[in-house]
């Protein structure tokens, strides 16, 4: 699932990881991945992980995986973090049942996905507690259950889990597995959107645009847009465009609103071509060349950005 924003555990979490008990070994590997020689590193850990060390046998699994030091290689990640993950070490568990889910060198299985998870949320891996709190709301390799995905949604939630709050917000917003309520809507969507998160950006500019829980305020819908659309969420794209276009919460302004439904008129949003076909008969060649220079600057600013959106996205 391309879109689903799962965040695989990699080296630099370990950093947070105590050090008591390491060995001169591991700390040399330590300093060698902090100077840049992976390969180093590698060489360092992959002993250790060989003589049953789990967070080393979790160090040689990532670097396998994220081909950092060696080559990609799923299978042998595979491999390492089952080691890790049999040892009962959270991050391992969670990584190799990230891996099931998504099919990485193994066969796709959710069943086994959840069961690694499973025991990696029951170690309080926020990571982990959001894709078994997603398998619920999706009923993969369990049955549909919003209460319980809702459940594990709130535990990686109150550990600051930006798209586990993101998603609970709306699951309060719509009222599914907790009873509808705006203001938890409101508590949540406001968390993960200043962490940067897009899709509770758009949602709680969508908050403000509707007042739901909220005292209605355009100016603040159209700055929750604005920060989504920079990030190439189209949903938030098309509502700042409209703002712009009729002036509301922005002062009127068509070059900006050309701006943006054009940025989305190129993805073939039905919508978006239509407004932007509106929008060209009403202004001036010098404000139509205006706005397609705007065009060019933010795709030359924006190269390569990959638009991830939450799977709980409203899109309305």
């Amino acid at each position: 699932m391309k879109n689903l924003p799962l965040i695989l555990y990699t080296l630099a979490v370990l950093l947070l990881v105590s050090t008591e008990g390491w060995c001169a070994d591991f700390q040399k590997g330590w300093d060698a991945f902090n100077n840049g020689d992976l390969a180093a590193a590698f060489q360092e850990w992959k002993p250790l992980a060989e003589q049953g060390d789990a967070e080393a046998q979790f160090l040689v699994g990532a670097m396998y995986s994220n081909g950092v030091g060696v080559p990609r290689d799923h299978k042998e990640a595979v491999w390492w973090y089952r080691l890790a993950a049999e040892q009962a070490y959270a991050p391992a568990q969670n990584n190799l049942g990230l891996i099931y889910y998504e099919g990485q060198g193994v066969i796709q299985d959710y069943t086994a996905a959840r069961e690694w998870l499973q025991l990696s949320a029951g170690q309080d891996i926020p990571e982990a507690q959001f894709l078994l709190g997603w398998m619920y709301y999706k009923g993969q390799g369990v049955p549909y259950n919003y209460k319980e995905a809702a459940h594990w949604l709130l535990l990686a939630a109150d550990q600051g889990l930006a798209v586990a709050q993101a998603n609970l917000g709306l699951m309060c917003l719509k009222g599914q597995g907790v009873p509808r309520d705006y203001k938890d809507a409101f508590k949540w969507l406001k968390l993960a959107a200043v962490q940067g998160e897009g899709t509770a950006q758009v949602n709680l500019g969508l908050i403000y645009l509707k007042g739901q829980g909220v005292r209605q305020d355009l100016t603040e819908a159209a700055n929750w847009f604005w920060f989504a659309a920079d990030q190439g969420v189209t949903t938030a794209q098309v509502k700042l465009a409209m703002m712009y276009e009729y002036g509301r919460g922005v002062l009127q302004d068509y070059v900006s609103a050309y701006m943006w439904y054009s940025l989305v008129a190129a993805q073939g949003h039905k919508i978006a071509t239509e407004r932007f076909d509106t929008m060209k008969k009403k202004m001036l060649p010098s404000q139509i060349e205006e706005a397609q220079e705007l065009v060019r600057e933010w795709l030359v600013k924006h190269r390569g950005i990959s638009i991830t959106v939450s799977p709980l996205e409203r899109g309305d």
